[in-house]
């Protein structure tokens, strides 16, 4: 099918033949036969939209399908500019993911027509994604291809599955609708069996479409046969040079088939074309070779300094074959003749036509008679390497040079290089070209049958079969390309091949007389019924097949989908470069038997399967792959979508099947009404305040509150059960508000200096000796809530035990010293003091009061005091371990005594105000602990680590949940393995660590905390009370019923999932594993259920140890049960064995083993060590390098290890020596230096692993063996170890302020197409490198090494002071320290090779460092509150009398009306 967008006007009007066919689609499903470019395309789209409005509001979609992927834009382009519908191009490289059923559905909802190629909509229907009953119309682009195995067969296979009146319409397009000219009848009637549709053609407006569709002028083009010999370009010519007889068969070149093609081209293009093949072939394939070499050295032990690239290159010589050097060498001699590297589409020289074959000479000649300004033409080849040639030949023909300007036009290609020996063309690179060839910036494709259908070309002048004419379908589609008013159309035939002649006649005689069998005949039903598989099948076969439908989805197996649905099991199976791809193994011919892969995790009987007898041998091994995965759906291998379960990200539910919700729609700031205790209720609670042991004062609220103590500086504070307060229901009122006024009076005094305007939810009174409420107390401190100036009263006894203020220096509160009854205000100060700067006392107090000219009064007589600073306790920070700080040593002050008040507090109730934000902050993170263990059902986790888990970073507590979290996360890991290990015994490694990532993945920790309403339990207060939080909201009645116990709060989405992980961490502090497994439960984790692992994991077999593994066991001090299970854990995959499965399940479990080993080491160790200090040590523990280094030097594995694999032994035995002369010390300072074969660390996690399963899933008796296992590694950890090179290169050049560093990659070796060196470009400058490495991670860190030191060195040009420039620019945009990002913007920003990407790692790098606890997309919200600091000097003054508005009953007028009316109404 062909539309030429650029040829499409702004509104396309249908033509009356194509009306006259878009009519008759409206009444049943048509096949539209019409010739290329006569609008079949435009008659689709016409359709699309009636049946999108017909359809409306249903549901259903709209799905046109294409044979091509080339085909999926230029329709679905089309589509969109001619409708208003929501139109989705799906092809391979750009469809969702098969296993991601939300994204999938989401697709599908939202679109109205779906382009894409036909195999992808296979797989929506067969995996249940979609179903039949759910799409309005399918149209079908080039539906001859309906036939046999064809995806567009097997969708039409599911439509016959639905009942009549269920089935979508069907609109098929073709240009050729009969296959088989000899049985033009049956092929035509097999097409419409198939689709369901009749094949129609125009009838009554002929004329117009002959007009629109001209038909070319067909030639038959006879050329000479070619000579037996031609004459050399070069003498010797390269295969005789090569010699390729004579190469080693290790090499696995396949000289035979290089011969074949060779001798084919040499017939059909000459001497110089058959040459050309043979350097471009044999080119690719020595690079390949050399290649694969290049990344074997990735093996070889480390070199330093300057000797890098010399061992890399010496290496590499060894490595390569002598044959392979001597090729290359003859190549680069023939370059001169085949490749110019400047421009690689044409042959560096001019070809002279005695090089070329007489078939070559008589196109060049016919291209050049047909030459005009505005030329364009096609050559249709058979094979692609012969497009390939003579594309880059004919530009420099001759007659040709400067005329012809060619392309090559060919498939995709065969998805193994090693089956094809020319690469097939990218998409991008297809389109590439026929938007070259539209543009005219080409005016020759060479073209193979990709060219024939579908893609869009314009018009051309002239079309050249090259290669003879196989099949009808090529003449008539081919033809269709030349369809120019005055094309001409050229089938090149042989001389003396009459048979050639005699079938395009054929062709070309026979087709008006097919046309006409359809474009006469009436129209009548076409029986439903599905077409056979043609060719050689059996009918018998067809008619014994099963069809598998899985009755919880839908999802269907088919004999025609089972054998590619092994082979992606199959293909998903891990491995590394030294096992081979696993494929399924058939034997037999009429009765097939199927061997999978070891590998996978399957019983031995479950492995092999024997089919039944068939007829041929294609259907028995049809039917025992479809056997097979019957029986690997019942174990669960396969899913109920028939996918490979769990095969790919993305699956919406966790390993137990449960849903994890959209967490799409959480903000990324969230907020919640938290739990909080502090609440007004019509009973009121008094809980008694004990400090050191004596009852001081009580707390009032309306809840019962939980014991709680604390230290605060020094002193011991405990809060006991509450009991009721009885107040008289007369005298209620006036007796909350007495406790409200001198709560209020409390808290301006000693927390906050400034009036609270709500209604408070706690009180602090004074008690009687009987522990009851003191109201006359109350009474009379609320009548001077600024103090009083009647000293009359205050004797020694009260020196160091009343608050006092003065009148001047408005809310800042005093110690009473003493009274100086020795000093007046017309004293002389002491020297000195900060009042000697005056002569007198007063004189001092009036030039520091006297403010805009106005002279306060200050008195003369009198005596005067000696107070120090009474520090305001603004802030509710309280340790876990009762430690605090020693208080500071105030300075004291001399005051005027008549410039005084005094409190009306005793000392008890200043010191219980004083502890009260501590106190309230302590008992609000116990109520808040306590109700989510109640809540939720957890275990009796201990209440500071519960409290410790639940509170947030950006507290700013002293503590946090960072360190819980990040031991947490290694305890989820190891939990969710144990039970994914043991649920699915038969899914292998791959599929098992999809599964564990899914059940560890944020979102599925943020849902599952959503689902259990975590949010609301949360601690995020900032610990500074500049302003008093224990009130009644401003929007909040002073009373509920029932009374409200949740205050609304805001922090980040991310808090949830750290809180999450923190939990297990502290369930796990208290109780272990065990208990860990409980909390997880309560929390909706996939771990299992809280059964103990012992109780609910079954114990391997027991069985004989080999005496191989004596030394192991002594080494481990542990004796293995099961020796089976210990043989399974040195097994390589290499090493296939139908008795014992690969280690790679084992490693995968002890990878967590060892992971939370090493996390429990380190955090119980450092007690002090921040989260990011415990990652970073446990990241240089739990590498390669590192495990490597332990099972080479502690347990001898490389010993043990069972390998099959030549190169993976040599690997190994180059870089056990270098291992063994490494030290624990240098191996976690160095070991990024380091790439030691995986398999080594590899088999030591599979060891541990095994440790844990043939204890019964014994942690600690496991701990400890790997802890004796990792001795010498763990006792050489610190949270201080030195970052790595790269990540200290960025922190350095964070703290430096430069924001313009990035790596570049670049190749040693360009024709290798591999990045292998690495630079450091700081302001444009290549500071360092290129710098080469076996790999690219080591060649980053020795650039970023080497950088750090050019960029230090004062004696370097590139000093970073003399480059960079980054303070002086103003405007670039930074990432700032505290700054909250979008997950998704960050990781945009996560590009080191950019300026921008690196100035972002190296932020986040260097908040880490400076701050672990925080992050950038973490937990910092809206502005710091600073702790307001005390004045020493006192220096705060005021000239005015204070005002109620700055007391402290500050809003008792708004208060009094909120609450007499809540007591009225009441």
């Amino acid at each position: 099918m062909t539309v030429n967008l650029n040829e499409i006007n702004e509104v396309l009007l249908p033509r009356r033949y194509q009306e006259e066919i878009f009519s008759r689609a409206q009444e049943r499903n048509v096949i539209a036969a019409l010739d290329t470019g006569s609008g079949k395309t435009y008659i689709s789209t016409l359709l699309i939209k009636w049946t999108a409005a017909l359809n409306a509001g249903s549901g259903k979609i709209i799905v046109f399908l294409v044979p091509k992927v080339a085909l999926v834009e230029q329709q679905g382009d089309f589509i969109a500019k001619e409708t208003t519908l929501r139109v989705s191009k799906c092809y391979g490289a750009t469809a969702i993911d098969l296993a991601d059923r939300r994204g999938w559905r989401n697709e599908l909802e939202n679109h109205d027509v779906l382009v894409m190629t036909a195999q992808i909509f296979l797989n929506i229907l067969t995996h249940s994604h979609w179903s039949m009953d759910k799409v309005s119309l399918m149209v079908f682009d080039e539906c001859h291809h309906t036939r046999k195995n064809h995806a567009y067969n097997g969708i039409m296979r599911e439509y016959f599955q639905w009942p009549a009146e269920q089935r979508p319409k069907v609109f098929g397009m073709t240009a050729s609708p009969i296959w088989n000219p000899r049985d033009a009848a049956e092929s035509l009637a097999t097409l419409e069996r198939n689709l369901d549709a009749k094949v129609i053609a125009v009838r009554e407006h002929v004329d117009e479409l002959l007009d629109h569709s001209p038909k070319p002028q067909e030639i038959v083009h006879v050329y000479p046969n070619p000579p037996e010999s031609y004459l050399p370009y070069h003498t010797p010519i390269l295969w005789d040079r090569l010699n390729l007889s004579d190469l080693s068969p290790e090499l696995q070149i396949p000289v035979t088939k290089i011969k074949t093609r060779y001798e084919v081209t040499y017939n059909s293009l000459g001497l110089y074309g058959a040459e050309l093949f043979l350097y471009i072939d044999v080119k690719h394939r020595i690079s390949q070779i050399i290649n694969q070499a290049e990344t074997d050295i990735e093996y070889l032990p480390f070199q330093t300094g300057s000797t890098v690239m010399t061992a890399s290159a010496g290496v590499l010589n060894e490595k390569i074959a002598p044959e392979v050097q001597r090729i290359e060498r003859i190549l680069a001699e023939y370059q001169r003749f085949f490749e110019d590297p400047e421009n690689p589409e044409v042959v560096p020289i001019r070809v002279q036509l005695k090089w070329c074959s007489p078939k070559v000479q008589n196109l060049a000649d016919m291209l050049f008679q047909h030459y005009t300004h505005e030329f364009q033409g096609i050559v249709f080849v058979e094979q692609r390497h012969v497009a390939a040639c003579l594309s880059r030949m004919l530009p420099r023909l001759p007659q040709l040079d400067g005329y012809i300007r060619s392309a090559q036009l060919i498939g995709h290609g065969a998805s193994n290089l090693a089956k094809s020996q020319v690469r097939g063309m990218a998409l991008k690179t297809q389109q590439d070209v026929v938007k070259m060839f539209r543009e005219r910036e080409v005016n020759l494709l060479v073209a193979t049958s990709v060219a024939e259908e579908g893609l869009d070309f314009p018009a051309c002048e002239l079309v050249i079969r090259f290669d003879p004419i196989q099949h009808m379908v090529g003449y008539i589609q081919s033809r269709g390309r030349a369809r120019h008013k005055a094309a001409t159309f050229v089938v090149m035939i042989e001389n003396g091949h009459q048979t050639h002649v005699d079938r395009y006649q054929t062709f070309q005689e026979s087709e008006p007389e097919l046309r006409r069998v359809y474009q006469t005949r009436d129209e009548r039903t076409v029986p439903q019924v599905e077409e056979d598989e043609g060719g050689y099948e059996d009918p018998d076969d067809l008619l014994e097949r099963e069809r598998f439908v899985v009755p919880s989805t839908g999802a269907v197996l088919t004999y025609n989908t089972a054998i590619g649905l092994l082979n992606h099991l199959c293909s998903l199976i891990p491995r590394d470069r030294f096992t081979p791809v696993q494929v399924p193994q058939y034997t037999g011919d009429f009765e097939a038997t199927l061997q999978l892969p070891s590998s996978l995790p399957l019983p031995p009987e479950d492995l092999t399967f024997v089919g039944p007898p068939k007829r041929s041998k294609k259907e028995a091994k049809r039917a025992v792959a479809f056997m097979a995965i019957k029986r690997l759906h019942s174990l669960n291998v396969f899913d109920d979508y028939l996918l490979p379960a769990k095969a790919q990200s993305g699956d919406n539910e966790d390993s137990d099947g449960r849903p994890i919700g959209d967490v799409s729609d959480i903000p990324d700031t969230m907020e919640v009404m938290v739990k909080d205790p502090w609440t007004r209720s019509r009973t009121q609670y008094l809980h008694i305040i004990h400090v050191n042991g004596a009852p001081t004062a009580g707390l009032v609220t309306g809840s019962l509150l939980p014991p709680a103590d604390l230290v605060v500086s020094g002193d011991h504070v405990y809060s006991g059960e509450g009991t009721p307060v009885d107040m008289d229901p007369e005298d209620e009122w006036r007796l909350r508000r007495i406790m409200e006024d001198y709560t209020r009076m409390g808290l301006w005094w000693c927390i906050t200096g400034r009036g609270i305007s709500l209604p408070l939810t706690c009180y602090l009174v004074p008690i009687t000796p009987h522990l009851h409420i003191d109201w006359s107390a109350m009474e009379q401190a609320v009548l001077h809530p600024y103090g009083s100036f009647d000293w009359s009263g205050v004797t020694e006894e009260h020196y160091g035990r009343i608050l006092v203020m003065s009148c001047k220096e408005f809310g800042r509160p005093l110690l009473l010293r003493k009274i100086r009854h020795d000093l007046t205000p017309l004293s002389t100060p002491a020297h000195g003091t900060r009042e000697s700067s005056s002569p007198t006392y007063r004189e001092f107090f009036l030039q520091k009061y006297t403010r805009q000219g106005i002279i306060p009064e200050i008195p003369e007589d009198g005596p005067c005091i000696e107070a120090e600073p009474f520090p305001r306790h603004t802030t509710c920070i309280y340790t876990l371990d009762g430690s605090y700080a020693a208080p500071k040593t105030n300075p004291t002050f001399i005051m005027i005594q008549k410039m005084c008040r005094w409190a009306y507090m005793p000392e008890e109730i200043w010191r219980a105000f004083h502890v009260l934000p501590d106190l309230c902050q302590r008992i609000t993170d116990i109520y808040r602990a306590r109700m989510l263990r109640f809540d939720l059902g957890l275990p009796p986790i201990l209440d500071d680590l519960l409290i410790q888990a639940l509170t947030l970073p950006g507290a700013n507590a002293g503590f946090n949940n960072q360190r819980l979290e990040t031991l947490g996360d290694s305890v989820l890991k190891l939990t969710s393995v144990v039970h994914l290990f043991n649920r699915f015994p038969h899914r292998h490694e791959g599929q098992l660590d999809i599964l564990r990532r899914n059940s560890v993945s944020n979102r599925t920790l943020l849902s599952r905390a959503r689902d259990i309403g975590l949010e609301c339990y949360l601690t995020g207060e900032p610990r500074v009370i500049r302003l008093w939080r224990y009130t009644v909201p401003e929007d909040q009645a002073p009373y509920c019923d029932p009374p409200s116990r949740a205050v609304l709060r805001r922090f980040p989405r991310r808090s949830l999932q750290d809180c999450m992980e923190a939990i297990l961490g502290a369930s796990f502090v208290t109780g272990g594993i065990n208990m860990a497994l409980r909390a997880g439960t309560a929390l909706g984790l996939s771990l299992g259920g809280s059964l103990p692992w012992p109780f609910r994991c079954a114990l391997p077999p027991q069985s004989p140890v080999s005496s191989m593994f004596t030394d192991l066991q002594d080494l481990m001090g542990y004796h293995f049960r099961s020796g089976h299970l210990l043989l399974e854990a040195v097994t390589h995959p290499s090493f296939k064995s139908m008795d014992c499965a690969s280690y790679q399940r084992l490693e995968f479990l002890g990878d967590a083993v060892i992971d939370l080993v090493v996390m429990r080491y380190l955090y119980n160790k450092f007690p002090k060590a921040t989260s990011g200090q415990l990652s970073w040590a446990r990241s240089r523990a739990v590498c390669s390098p590192a495990l490597a280094a332990v099972a080479v030097n502690c347990l001898g594995l490389h010993k043990l290890i069972l390998i099959n694999n030549v190169e993976l032994s040599l690997a190994i035995s180059r870089y056990v020596p270098i291992l063994e002369e490494t030290s624990p010390q240098d191996i976690l300072l160095n070991g990024w230096k380091q790439d030691p074969p995986k398999a080594i660390s590899d088999v030591l996690e599979s060891v541990i692993g095994a440790v844990l399963v043939d204890s019964g899933y014994d942690f600690e008796k496991t701990c400890v063996v790997a802890e004796t296992v990792l001795q010498d590694l763990l006792l050489s950890l610190s949270p201080d170890m030195p970052r790595d090179p790269v990540s200290a290169l960025m922190v350095w050049s964070a703290q430096s302020g430069c924001h313009k560093i990035s790596f570049r990659k670049s190749q040693s070796r360009p024709e290798l197409k591999r990045n292998d060196c690495v630079s450091v470009i700081v302001h444009d400058f290549a500071v360092v490198g290129p710098i080469p490495a076996a790999n690219l991670s080591l060649a980053k860190g020795l650039a970023a090494e080497r950088a750090r030191q050019v960029l230090e060195d004062p004696d370097s040009p590139y000093l970073l002071s003399r480059i960079c420039d980054c303070k002086e620019s103003m405007g670039v945009e930074r990432i700032v320290y505290g700054q909250q990002l979008p997950i998704d913007d960050l990781e945009k920003k996560l590009d080191d090779e950019t300026e921008e990407g690196f100035a972002t790692l190296a932020q986040l790098v260097m908040s880490e460092v400076v701050n672990p606890e925080m992050s950038l997309t973490g937990d910092v919200l809206g502005p710091s509150t600073e702790v307001e600091e005390e004045d020493p000097e006192g220096d705060r003054e005021s000239n005015t009398v204070p005002s109620r508005q700055d007391g402290p009953t500050a809003g008792s007028d708004k208060w009094d009306s909120i609450e007499a009316y809540s007591f009225v109404a009441a």
